[in-house]
């Protein structure tokens, strides 16, 4: 995803002069062809992610499109005033490029997991969000942001997601995306990296009639255009990368709650359980519960309830 990216802004900062990116003392092996073709537009900001976020507000102040790059949760939790006060609150272009999302960076530890990122990022009332599964939907993503400037969250993998469409999607805030589709009105709906538990659930009888859709677009603003994006279902089962509180699943909830439309659902997020451990993606996903068995286990015991 971060290859596609740095790919993807090269392309559009030939057309549009007023994207820069700015990095916090990392991404190099990755960032290297954005600030070889635009050396003026590309700034090294150090180790001091707060002064970086400052200095990105400054310059979308002045009319630019900034991109701020850094892992996890550097680039937010760390510089969370500066999102408020400078970026959400003034309705700044700024997009805030999150690499690592969920547990990618699993084996550098708790510092490194982005876990509650989400929590804080839609809790920025003018910001977008966008969580897209794979390559292809990150080059709509960005291509959208583009087009539609302001306060936006780009949350990315660390690497090697492959894609799982021939086609790039056609995006739009709070909109479903179809990846599989749905044999019975049914859906598995997917965030960034749970992209691989969605597609290994569909080869299991439980839910061999159930599409798999993705939701690369959304935000504090977009509910009613959610709900109306997956009225058309009966059952959706919602998985994420991500703390049960204040993450995708608490949000669709929100959204559920708030309509008069009447859909079974089901959320599967990580467990608290994870905090401080240490491990790669796939460990932290089984000691989180965050697997193919465990999710068919509770899926069977919550619908018996229902």
């Amino acid at each position: 995803m971060r290859n596609q990216f740095i790919l993807s802004l090269c392309e559009l900062a030939k057309i549009n002069k007023n994207i820069i990116l700015i990095v916090g003392d990392l991404g190099y092996s990755v960032v290297e062809p954005f600030s070889r073709q635009f050396p003026d537009r590309f700034i090294n900001a150090g180790v001091a992610e707060q002064n970086m976020m400052g200095m990105a507000a400054g310059m979308a102040s002045e009319g630019y499109h900034v991109f701020v790059y850094s892992i996890a949760n550097f680039p937010t939790f760390r510089c969370a005033e500066q999102i408020r006060n400078d970026v959400d609150y003034h309705n700044l272009h700024v997009t805030i490029v999150s690499v690592g999302a969920g547990l990618s960076y699993g084996n550098l530890g708790y510092s490194h997991h982005a876990i509650q990122d989400l929590a804080l990022m839609r809790s920025m009332p003018n910001t977008l969000i966008a969580t897209p599964i794979d390559p292809l939907e990150v080059k709509s993503c960005l291509e959208y942001l583009v087009r539609n400037p302001g306060p936006s969250y780009l949350r990315l993998g660390k690497t090697g997601e492959k894609n799982h469409r021939n086609v790039q999607p056609l995006l739009d805030i709070g909109k479903i995306c179809e990846i599989v589709p749905s044999k019975n009105k049914k859906i598995i709906l997917v965030i960034s990296r749970t992209i691989e538990i969605g597609k290994k659930l569909l080869d299991e009888k439980e839910f061999f009639e159930f599409g798999l859709f993705s939701i690369p677009l959304w935000s504090s603003k977009s509910k009613v255009e959610f709900m109306t994006s997956i009225n058309q279902f009966k059952e959706v089962i919602f998985i994420e990368d991500h703390l049960e509180d204040g993450g995708f699943c608490s949000w669709a909830r929100e959204a559920l709650a708030q309509s008069s439309i009447a859909i079974k659902f089901f959320s599967f997020s990580l467990s608290s359980n994870i905090i401080g451990k240490v491990g790669n993606e796939q460990d932290l996903f089984d000691i989180s519960g965050m697997t193919v068995k465990n999710i068919i286990f509770e899926y069977r015991k919550k619908s018996a309830q229902n």
